[in-house]
């Protein structure tokens, strides 16, 4: 991959819009590279500040997206890199490598979500993009897999030669998951995080209005407060943190 990339919070970022990333990403498919994709927001990269053993899956990284407004304007620190104004929304970037991926007829894993949501799916993304070729939808356990089950998984999207696996179990544990079956799956692995439910519908998204405004947490803060208040208080403090050190000079 050749993407201009800068430095987050100790994780190296791809310089890409929202566009570039498509095409990179169907390039991958078509070139038949496996590859570790992520999508990175603050929260993502405070969670990266400290704990080194998950900065260090970022940066095995073939890609990491910037997916979230202020990692996007982050680029900015690079003096000599054209900044990026929009993020690459994980939601935004499944819809769209569905509906390019179909006139090569791109193949479609999708791997997380409740059982409701992988129910779903399907119906959702055919609506998106009807020839489609979903290839298996499978929601796992809320649990580990064991060894021998992680052996079955894997026999199972093989079997279904896929050019994408979108997984979608959370963070951090599907980008654990991306850079644990990269090499094992030969495919374009994405962690798309709360995509699956977006596409789903069993999710509210934030309105298009919002988007790309640096405010989309404020939303999904007042849609599920309980689940997610800590995540933004400490999370958003600790990615600022983690910036200002940067562009003062300082190790994150």
């Amino acid at each position: 991959m050749n993407a201009e990339t800068y430095d987050c919070c100790g994780v190296p970022i791809a310089a890409l819009t929202p566009e570039d990333a498509v095409f990179e990403l169907l390039s991958l498919a078509k070139e038949r590279r496996p590859a570790a994709v992520h999508l990175c927001n603050s929260y993502t990269l405070s969670i990266a500040l400290r704990d080194p053993g998950y900065a260090s899956v970022l940066r095995r990284a073939d890609l990491n997206l910037p997916d979230g407004t202020p990692v996007a304007w982050a680029s900015r620190l690079r003096r000599d890199l054209s900044p990026i104004h929009l993020p690459v929304r994980g939601p935004r970037l499944m819809r769209d490598v569905l509906r390019e991926g179909v006139e090569m007829e791109a193949r479609h894993f999708f791997y997380g979500g409740s059982p409701r949501t992988a129910l779903l799916l399907p119906s959702q993304v055919r609506s998106l993009a009807p020839d489609v070729r979903i290839v298996g939808v499978e929601s796992p356990p809320y649990r580990p897999l064991l060894a021998a089950e992680e052996d079955e998984l894997v026999e199972r999207i093989r079997a279904t030669e896929p050019d994408f696996v979108w997984v979608g179990l959370g963070t951090p544990n599907q980008d654990v998951f991306v850079d644990r079956f990269r090499d094992r799956l030969d495919s374009v692995l994405v962690a798309v995080g709360a995509a699956f439910d977006f596409v789903a519908g069993t999710r509210r998204e934030a309105p298009h209005w919002l988007h790309g405004s640096g405010f989309e947490w404020v939303f999904r803060l007042g849609t599920e407060p309980r689940r997610l208040w800590r995540r933004y208080l400490f999370g958003n403090a600790a990615f600022a943190r983690g910036v200002y050190r940067q562009a003062r000079g300082r190790r994150p």
